[in-house]
């Protein structure tokens, strides 16, 4: 543990996507506490529509004990009241995200969902740093947003005594991110766009493109939509 860390300068180099230290006593902190309560949601049995959407617009910044983060929606407004039959619940709870069990969270601080998003199980936030998600988009099981990483340069990484760093993850509206995807630091995926199976995605993608992969990961095909502009390739 590294206590001879300014916490408060440490926390805020993280949240400007600076190197800092993961291991000192406040950040360790912080994922043990996300790691407890997201541990008790996936073991929490069977849930109604309206305990889950309960839990992740109300109850996620009382449970991490950090009240100017709030709930994962950018919603202000309280849930509406129940209906009387299960159909009714789910017109009412349309547009509040959904989001299936096991899921793995580190901080939970940083993450941010539009509405009608759904999220499939078994999915990875390691939201050193923003991971956001557009409404209406759909997410795959087994995807992976990793908004952390680490310095190349092994003398500088050493292991957990070195300075970690982390970029934001924007994903855009209307997407599709399909199963066992991989997202790394600093991607945007731009709106409309369908990611493909088991892709690894390290670099900016643009509106309406759709990224297939073959076998061993190699990129086969990009399928530019109308709004496709070439200058905007990343090098």
């Amino acid at each position: 543990m590294l206590t001879h860390i300014d916490e408060n300068e440490n926390l805020a180099r993280m949240q400007r996507g600076e190197l800092y230290y993961a291991f000192t006593p406040n950040i360790v902190a912080a994922r043990k506490r996300c790691g407890r309560i997201v541990g008790r949601l996936n073991r929490a049995g069977e849930l109604s529509r309206r305990e889950l959407a309960a839990y992740w617009k109300d109850s996620w910044n009382k449970l991490l004990n950090v009240g100017k983060f709030g709930s994962i929606t950018d919603d202000p407004q309280p849930l509406p009241s129940p209906g009387i039959t299960e159909e009714e619940e789910d017109a009412i709870l349309h547009a509040y995200p959904w989001i299936e069990r096991p899921i793995n969270i580190d901080y939970g601080t940083n993450i941010k969902v539009g509405s009608n998003v759904f999220i499939n199980f078994n999915c990875t936030f390691l939201d050193t740093c923003t991971v956001s998600i557009g409404s209406r988009t759909l997410v795959g099981p087994n995807v992976c947003f990793f908004s952390g990483t680490h310095p190349l340069d092994p003398d500088l990484r050493n292991g957990t005594n070195g300075p970690e760093l982390g970029r934001e993850i924007t994903i855009g509206e209307d997407c599709w991110i399909a199963g066992n995807v991989i997202i790394l630091p600093g991607v945007k995926i731009g709106d409309g766009c369908t990611i493909g199976a088991g892709s690894v995605v390290t670099k900016r993608v643009m509106l309406q493109q759709e990224i297939l992969l073959e076998f061993y990961a190699r990129l086969s095909e990009v399928v530019r939509g109308p709004n496709f502009v070439e200058k905007d390739i990343p090098p």
